[in-house]
Formats: structure tokens, sequence, C-alpha cells
């Protein structure tokens, strides 16, 4: 079973999509905040990871780049998530490696499709 790491500070959001990604037959891992967020990555090793951008403690910017420039975890796809839609923002997003820029609102259903193309495969299940 595909592990995949949901970080975001909105839970109804965490939530929503544990939910949909556990009903496709994925195995959820959640954090609600960028320091648990970066731990977890390192501890579980996720397949892929939904991150979002603007969260305590540590954003998502810093904890993309500090994945991707390690050798360890930098083939893990990384889809931001992130109420900043400016152009600038998603060059920046671009430029920490992240895999995929994703702006709210968005379509779980759009999600889902996203990380079965990235993991290669329709979930278990």
């Amino acid at each position: 079973m595909k592990k995949i790491l949901i970080v975001d500070d909105e839970q109804d959001i965490v939530e929503s999509l544990q939910f949909v990604l556990e009903t496709t037959g994925f195995e959820c891992h959640c954090a609600y905040n960028g320091e648990d967020g970066l731990n977890l990555a390192r501890e579980i090793m996720p397949d892929l990871i939904i991150l979002d951008v603007m969260m305590p403690k540590i954003n998502g910017f810093k904890i993309c780049r500090l994945l991707k420039y390690d050798t360890k975890y930098k083939n893990i796809p990384i889809l931001m998530l992130t109420a900043r839609s400016q152009e600038e923002d998603k060059l920046i997003g671009e430029e920490t490696g992240a895999d995929e820029y994703i702006t709210k609102p968005f379509e779980i259903a759009d999600i889902v499709k996203k990380v079965e193309s990235y993991l290669g495969e329709k979930a278990e299940g």
C-alpha cells in the first residue's frame, strides 16, 4: 500500500483528503504544522507528500526545499497546496522543487487523479 503524507494546518482539508485517499486505497499519515510534517516525512519515507505552503513552525516552501535537496528524499513527489495563487508564488514552488503547485480551492477528485498519476497506479482497494 502506497503511503501519502498530508501536511496542512487546516484540519478540514487534511480530513477530507485523508478520507478520500484512504477510500481509494492509500495509507495516509497527517501532520498539522510544518515541523511535524518534516519529521514525519523523514520518519515514514512516504511515496508522495501533499504539502500546504502557509503553516505554523516551518512553511511548505522550506520543507520542500529541505526534502528535495536531500538525496534520501529528493525523489518523493511533492504536491504543493496553497491559497497563494500569485505567479511569483508558483515560481518559488518550482524553485523549491515542488512537482505540482495546486491552488485552493481545489477539487478533491483532481488531487486523487494527480496522486494516482505520480504513483503510477490506481490504489489497491
